[in-house]
């Protein structure tokens, strides 16, 4: 054989030999990948089945979701971000008694509402209900969640309450009104009881009668601060000028003052400014306040009413004495009806200054100092277009260490 022969058997063998192990790594490579067909297979089939467990489940939770919507007590609205309603759950057209799928929100909410949605979302219905609403954007898409609840219950229940506690301020108001009347109608009583006695002298008789006509107009003081504190201190309205209503009050209180030696002063000199309202219970104000500095502070009392600010809107007078000021601790009280620290005084009178204030827009504060008492006073100008409102003081922010209190 040749050389050549043996050379290309030599190849074909090499040849065979590679070919032979290239099949055996083919054959492997064929089981393997056969193997890793068989564990994606595994592998998606698992997912599939985890995937169909995940959707039936899903599906189940939204399905409860569902039921939960139609079953909760409040009406759910969903908005696109233009205000058109999408989507809405049973409560929701019970409230507002009418389909709302497609509907325009703010239209909806108009011929709807009989008021202003409050500060804390309360609002009345025309069908009669009272609801609250709420909104929130939401988060994973454009648009807006609406949220009423219905609290016509509750409604009825609150003012349920508030006539309770009318009723239980009313029963207290009658029990001390009872004790205030009781003691003057008794000293009354008991004076007029001696007119019998034939052997009275006139001098007797004469200081009877004044002292049983005494307790009787202590009597009609009362029922008058009464009748204005429940009225809220506005009767009659008419324009005034303060400087009419001042020179009433000198000539009222000045000989009073005067018996005790004291001295009372007023401003010199007093725009021309007209007030609205009922000038005799403007003057019971003034008047009220000077008798109690009268009281208060006795021989030597002085009581001085001077001008804080006035603009167009507003006036703001001081009424001050030299007497011993009012303690701190009743000074939260002082307004408060019946409260009082004489045994003849019928706490009523800075309860009626009050309500006559906040009747005309107008307010009263207590402001402690070192030494007197001090109100302040503010009044409301008849011709103001921008009054205060009611039982605030634009003067407040001058006296930030003062009391203001409240009935």
């Amino acid at each position: 054989m040749s050389q050549h022969s043996i050379d290309q058997a030599t190849h074909l063998q090499e040849a065979f030999t590679a070919f032979n192990r290239m099949s055996v790594q083919l054959e492997s490579s064929y089981r393997d990948l056969e193997n890793k067909v068989i564990e994606l297979k595994e592998e998606l089939a698992a997912a599939r089945t985890a995937k169909l467990q995940q959707l039936a489940e899903t599906e189940l939770l939204a399905d409860r979701l569902g039921h939960l919507l139609d079953l909760l007590p409040g009406g759910v609205i969903l908005l696109t971000t233009d205000g058109t309603i999408t989507q809405t759950n049973p409560m929701a057209e019970e409230l507002l008694e009418e389909s709302l799928a497609g509907k325009n929100w703010s239209e909806l909410m108009s011929s709807h509402l009989e008021d202003d949605i409050n500060k804390y979302g309360e609002v009345s219905l025309k069908n009669g209900r009272h609801v609250t609403i709420s909104r929130r954007s939401l988060d994973v898409e454009p648009g807006q969640i609406v949220l009423i609840m219905d609290v016509s219950e509750q409604y009825e229940l609150k003012h349920v309450l508030n006539r309770q506690h009318r009723l239980a301020a009313m029963g207290e108001m009658a029990a001390s009104l009872a004790h205030q009347i009781r003691t003057p109608l008794t000293t009354a009583l008991l004076y007029a009881s001696n007119f019998q006695n034939q052997n009275l002298s006139d001098t007797d008789r004469e200081r009877m009668s004044h002292k049983v006509t005494e307790r009787l107009r202590h009597l009609e003081h009362m029922v008058n601060d009464l009748l204005r504190f429940t009225k809220g201190g506005s009767t009659a309205s008419e324009s005034f000028n303060i400087r009419d209503l001042l020179d009433e009050f000198k000539n009222i209180i000045e000989p009073q003052i005067d018996q005790m030696k004291g001295h009372l002063i007023l401003p010199e000199s007093i725009d021309d400014l007209n007030l609205m309202g009922d000038q005799e219970a403007f003057l019971g104000i003034f008047l009220n306040l000077a008798n109690n500095s009268i009281q208060s502070v006795g021989q030597g009392v002085n009581v001085e009413i001077s001008i804080a600010s006035a603009t167009q809107q507003l006036l703001i007078l001081y009424v001050k004495d030299n007497g011993p000021g009012i303690p701190a601790t009743i000074a939260e009280k002082i307004f408060t009806p019946f409260f009082t620290t004489r045994n003849e005084g019928t706490g009523l009178g800075l309860a009626v200054a009050q309500a006559t204030l906040r009747a005309h827009r107008g307010a009263i504060r207590y402001i402690p100092q070192q030494t007197g008492t001090t109100f302040e006073v503010s009044l409301a100008l008849s011709h103001a277009d921008n009054m205060l409102p009611s039982g605030s003081s634009q003067a407040a922010a001058c006296f930030p260490a003062a009391i203001t209190t409240h009935s």
